[in-house]
């Protein structure tokens, strides 16, 4: 795709995905200004992303609530407030929470930072890499595709959001 494809395709994932995008924007906006999760903002991220799975979602809700709002505050800080931080340190910071997967990691990232970071997702995965490895959903698999969205996104000056929008709309809309 060129940039002009990728940001049609990012735009119609905002458009078909209006509430959710707000929700994006909202809580993106919050993690940059606070530099913390609370617990009520895992919650609704857990439900942004587990939207149409309800017992998927009430599992990792009940997990993430285990979670003591002190251990929220103090890994997500360590997440997004150490500048210069490696991606993989702040990958495992996240996902030390009970119940935050590299999957719940990438997303909360993403929300944080979507110039640097993206979602990680099958479909975005098979777009730029191809078949996915057994155990896909490991935070070295993370890393690894999140180096393959950079590069594109550096390639035609976008977010790396941006790009993983484009290629998971793009994806579902043929599929």
């Amino acid at each position: 795709m060129d940039k002009a494809e990728f940001l049609k395709w990012s735009r119609k994932y905002e458009k078909d995905q209006a509430l959710w995008a707000q929700t994006e924007q909202e809580l993106g906006a919050r993690f940059r200004r606070t530099k913390l999760l609370t617990s009520e903002d895992l919650a609704l991220v857990v439900g942004w992303k587990f939207k149409d799975q309800d017992s998927k979602r009430a599992k990792i809700l009940e997990a993430v609530a285990k979670n003591d709002q002190d251990t929220i505050c103090r890994l997500s800080n360590q997440a997004f407030s150490i500048v210069g931080a490696e991606d993989a340190y702040r990958v495992n910071s996240l996902c030390m929470l009970n119940g935050v997967s590299p999957v719940l990691a990438s997303i909360l990232l993403a929300f944080f930072e979507p110039k640097n970071y993206g979602v990680f997702d099958l479909s975005v995965w098979r777009a730029l890499l191809g078949n996915e490895p057994p155990n896909l959903y490991t935070a070295q698999n993370y890393l690894t595709l999140l180096a393959s969205l950079r590069k594109v996104a550096s390639k035609h000056n976008l977010d790396a959001r941006t790009v993983e929008k484009a290629l998971f709309k793009k994806a579902h809309d043929k599929s």
